[in-house]
């Protein structure tokens, strides 16, 4: 059985492990092992980020819609609940939207929370 070397393959791995190191400061970037490192550190920030990245904009909208709540004399809690007893399905991206982009619009669910309260 002839011998099989695996040069291009592990030069290939390699160089994937290199590339994913881009960006990094000094030998980080340009040695193996340093590299190597660093890209394995990097992919468990990328996939733990993903998860809090969820939980980071809903508090986010949440401050947004508190913030613009209480221009209206509400408090966060009371315009959700308001809003939950007038049947208003909106969810709290577009509400922080709203709270932001249009303020007459937000101006006019809130008086439709208050009303409900």
């Amino acid at each position: 059985m002839p011998r099989v070397k695996s040069g291009v393959a592990h030069h290939a791995r390699k160089k994937k492990i290199v590339a994913g190191a881009k960006g990094a400061r000094g030998g980080r970037s340009k040695l193996y092992k340093a590299a190597k490192e660093t890209a394995e550190r990097a992919m468990r920030y990328a996939y733990r980020d993903r998860r809090n990245k969820k939980r980071d904009f809903r508090r986010l909208w949440i401050t947004r819609i508190n913030a613009a709540a209480r221009l209206h004399d509400l408090s966060y809690s009371r315009l959700m609940a308001g809003l939950s007893k007038a049947g208003v399905e909106i969810n709290r991206k577009v509400l922080a939207d709203l709270a932001v982009h249009d303020p007459d619009a937000f101006a006019r669910v809130a008086e439709l929370a208050k009303s409900n309260i």
